[in-house]
């Protein structure tokens, strides 16, 4: 089979397709042939090696959906030909999150699922949803159980509610067609004026332009008659968390979920115990949420928005676009 790794290149990774043996799969395990990935940011994150961490030779990628084509000793639950798709963890099939789980992060800790057939736990793979492709269940691991997490698991998000979704990449939008869905108030921003439209059309009730309003945190308090949203699904990190603390309503709930503005904490944390703002650290999610999740796409027949697809020998390119941010939604690789 041919797969992918990190390999050395200056101070960075690059991808280098190889072709192994065949992966069988153990007791307990599942051998899946892949048919799509999706990216995230992490993964960019992972390529340009910025947490400086040992993972020349690993598989990347945590996101991939696929068929089962063998099953080791003691799979009882799956079966062959069943289309799955693989939760971000191998060890985190139910309860608090653990080490053991956050050990078992695929594309990062472990092995990832950018390759042809990948052995998996049999407890860590889902069957996909029946409306949705393999490109689209390829995008939920990471991305939309992060949103879910986020607003329902642990924001309780409700009917009525007020939401401010940060940008158009993959949790902003799948946050946004939950929130939806969930019959809830949107506001989303982004700073490309083609991408107004989308997510209106996507369910967002309002969409702040950042280039004409530079002060987001500001026009949202004004969109809200100076009361603050109820929930931030927040990507940003420095700065942008300041300034989601500014926007949330008192006793609101911010998911914090990414530092795509860096890693380094506001330099007021006061405002969070003077507004009784719940704030919530969000790393992906168990196999248990993740069917709950899939219970509710089904229920609300949401389909993943799906930005663009490269075929398996432009994984790099997928890379690339995914680091332009031109992209709304996902960035899929398709395994034939």
């Amino acid at each position: 089979m041919r797969r992918y790794v990190l390999a050395p290149d200056g101070d960075r990774f690059r991808l280098d397709l190889q072709q192994v043996a065949d992966p069988q799969p153990g007791a307990g395990e599942v051998l899946v042939r892949v048919k799509a990935c999706s990216l995230n940011y992490r993964d960019l994150v992972m390529i340009r090696n910025e947490r400086k961490l040992p993972t020349g030779g690993l598989v990347p990628l945590s996101d991939g959906a696929g068929e089962i084509v063998a099953v080791g000793a003691g799979v009882r639950d799956r079966q062959l030909g069943e289309r799955v798709v693989a939760d971000f963890f191998r060890r985190w099939p139910h309860g608090a999150f653990t080490k053991t789980a956050m050990d078992s992060a695929q594309g990062g800790a472990v092995d990832g699922m950018l390759a042809e057939l990948v052995a998996l736990p049999a407890d860590a793979v889902l069957p996909i949803p029946e409306h949705l492709s393999y490109a689209e269940a390829s995008t939920l691991p990471c991305a939309a159980l992060t949103a879910w997490n986020a607003l329902v698991t642990r924001g309780n998000l409700r009917a009525g509610q007020t939401v401010l979704v940060l940008g158009s990449g993959g949790v902003s939008v799948f946050a946004l067609q939950i929130a939806h869905a969930l019959k809830a108030t949107v506001i989303a921003t982004t700073s490309t004026p083609s991408k107004v439209s989308k997510l209106t059309a996507l369910g967002a009730t309002y969409v702040i332009d950042t280039r004409a309003r530079v002060d987001w945190e500001v026009a949202t308090f004004e969109l809200t008659n100076k009361r603050g949203v109820d929930h931030v699904v927040e990507v940003g990190g420095v700065g942008s968390l300041e300034r989601s603390i500014k926007a949330v309503a008192h006793a609101g709930h911010i998911a914090l979920i990414g530092v795509l503005a860096g890693a380094q904490p506001p330099t007021n944390l006061f405002s969070l115990a003077h507004k009784n703002i719940n704030l919530s650290g969000i790393y992906v999610g168990s196999v248990e949420h993740f069917a709950a999740m899939n219970r509710f796409l089904a229920a609300h027949k949401i389909h993943p928005v799906i930005d663009r697809e490269f075929g398996f020998v432009d994984a790099a390119k997928a890379y690339e676009h995914l680091a332009s941010g031109a992209h709304l939604g996902k960035v899929v690789i398709t395994i034939p």
